[in-house]
């Protein structure tokens, strides 16, 4: 039934494979080079991440690579250790904690993501995309692909990158930026997609072909042409033997290092993070609303990580923006993520100087389209119509997303959120009503009642006049705080409500009544 499953779906998987696999090339390449490591140990984690990552996975539409949440980690790390093959080992030991870590459960973690966090950091990577790509679709390139921090590797931030690449814009990467918008744009248009063609060939395809045709027309105009550092750049080997040279080992010499044990731990933390929300993200764009398995992801991550560092490749996570193109080009299922890793192996060792003709500019217009379908303006709509709750942890998490980082902004959107949920618990942990003549006061207590409601309740209690009678039912409570209880017992001994008629009536069998 699985395998009948998968077979069904190629007619959507190999297209929307085919379309990851061109926007995974400049962001394996762009995230070694921020990463201060060589350009291929960030195609190695691509062939990882989507056959071996992809392949153990219980996620049916995410994709695994390398991710620029962690450049700033292994550019740093690699400098302290002192050689890329230590670096390597740290790598190895990362995959082996996350092993552990899967194994343990610890994917658990994942589900206590508020939605409303979820949706923020989904739509700030959408504008992030968005604004990122503008630059690549006018031909400015100093900031490598898949830089999506706040302040750039060129010195620039997002936004005054916009007005300084007005003075180096490429007339013909300018051209092929357009040409491609409009081919996407056209293959939206509801009368294009009754099309049989439009079915089998995605319009991604298209404009990347279209791009790298007018790439080579214009290579003989002086004005037009298409520079090489505006195409893909990948390494390019002489046969399969130069192919199998770029591959390095780790140095287990420096097994014995404190050093390596910390920097594997570190990136097998953050790793494991950024998969985790990555995986909750794809979750909630899944058409099918499927749901991943975390602690089968952890594992799945860690041995992609443990084999991607011992044969020479940067450490890999789940990452949104190759899932989201993944799932809006038509993906079904786990397949698309492992023909995209198949075409990267085949392609880097067959036809390299072919795929360097790619232009940026197209992939640019791709990966604007996915920006603005992360961000369309009706997603902040609804989280405006669903309330301040929902509205406020949302904003928090997008406008800290853009101006810092992924982990940062999620920390500032928890952390707003976490505050709502303390705020909503502080005024609905009990019910204060009286009785007709107002002669008594009768406080129902909810069934659970926890530390965090400790203020609430004294501040409740401390508004009871003296002499006032007063009923204090627990008699649904299926868990109450020994603080709470403290409270109560405090409050019925206090010199200020000595004699009152004060009744405190607590549940008979549903609840240990050494916990009151």
């Amino acid at each position: 039934m699985i395998m009948k499953n998968y077979t069904s779906n190629l007619r959507y998987d190999i297209p929307a494979g085919i379309v990851v696999f061109f926007v995974a090339v400049p962001l394996c390449l762009g995230i070694a080079l921020a990463s201060g490591a060589p350009l291929f140990s960030g195609v190695i984690a691509g062939i990882v991440g989507g056959i071996v990552v992809g392949a153990l996975s219980g996620s049916q539409l995410g994709v695994s690579g390398p991710a620029a949440g962690l450049a700033v980690i292994v550019f740093t790390a690699i400098q302290d250790l002192d050689t890329f093959e230590i670096f390597l080992l740290a790598v190895v030991i990362a995959g082996v904690f996350q092993i552990i870590l899967g194994i343990l459960k610890a994917g658990i973690i994942g589900y206590y993501f508020p939605s409303a966090v979820i949706k923020g950091m989904l739509a700030a990577i959408g504008i992030i995309i968005f604004l990122k790509q503008i630059p690549h679709a006018f031909g400015y390139d100093a900031d490598f692909e898949g830089d999506f921090g706040f302040v750039q590797a060129d010195g620039y931030n997002t936004f005054t990158e916009l007005g300084h690449m007005l003075g180096f814009i490429s007339p013909g990467a300018t051209l092929i930026a357009t040409v491609s918008l409009v081919i996407l744009i056209i293959w939206e248009q509801p009368f294009m997609k009754r099309q049989k063609v439009t079915q089998i060939i995605q319009g991604p395809l298209v404009a990347v072909g279209t791009g790298m045709f007018l790439t080579v027309l214009l290579s003989d105009s002086s004005n037009w042409a298409i520079s090489a550092e505006h195409t893909v750049n990948l390494p390019v080997s002489d046969g399969f033997a130069g192919f199998l040279t770029q591959f390095t080992l780790p140095d287990f010499s420096a097994i014995t290092n404190p050093a390596v044990w910390m920097v594997g731990a570190t990136i097998a933390v953050v790793a494991s993070l950024e998969t985790l929300l990555s995986v909750e993200a794809t979750d909630k764009l899944d058409p099918q609303k499927r749901i991943t398995p975390t602690n089968r992801e952890l594992f799945a991550q860690g041995v992609g990580n443990a084999l991607s560092g011992l044969i020479g490749g940067l450490p890999v996570t789940q990452v949104i923006v190759r899932s989201s193109a993944n799932i809006q080009t038509g993906g079904k299922t786990k397949v698309s993520a492992i023909f995209h890793g198949i075409v990267l192996l085949v392609s880097v060792m067959v036809i390299p100087r072919v795929l360097n003709l790619i232009p940026l500019a197209s992939l640019a217009a791709i990966l604007l389209v996915v920006g603005y379908k992360l961000a369309k303006p009706v997603l902040f709509k609804e989280m405006w119509k669903a309330g301040y709750v929902q509205f406020i942890p949302f904003l928090v998490t997008v406008l800290g997303i853009v101006f810092t980082d992924l982990l940062i902004g999620i920390s500032l959107g928890m952390a707003v959120g976490v505050f709502f949920i303390l705020y909503e618990n502080f005024n609905h942990s009990y019910f204060v009503r009286q009785r007709e003549e107002g002669e008594m006061t009768i406080i129902e207590l909810s069934e659970h009642v926890t530390f965090l409601n400790k203020a609430s309740i004294m501040k409740m209690l401390d508004k009871i006049e003296p002499g006032h009678p007063v009923t204090i039912n627990a008699s649904k409570c299926v868990f109450m705080h020994p603080d709470v209880h403290e409270i109560i017992s405090d409050f019925m001994a206090s010199e200020k409500h000595k004699g009152d008629a004060i009744r405190y009536i607590v549940p008979e069998t549903r609840i240990n009544k050494t916990q009151l």
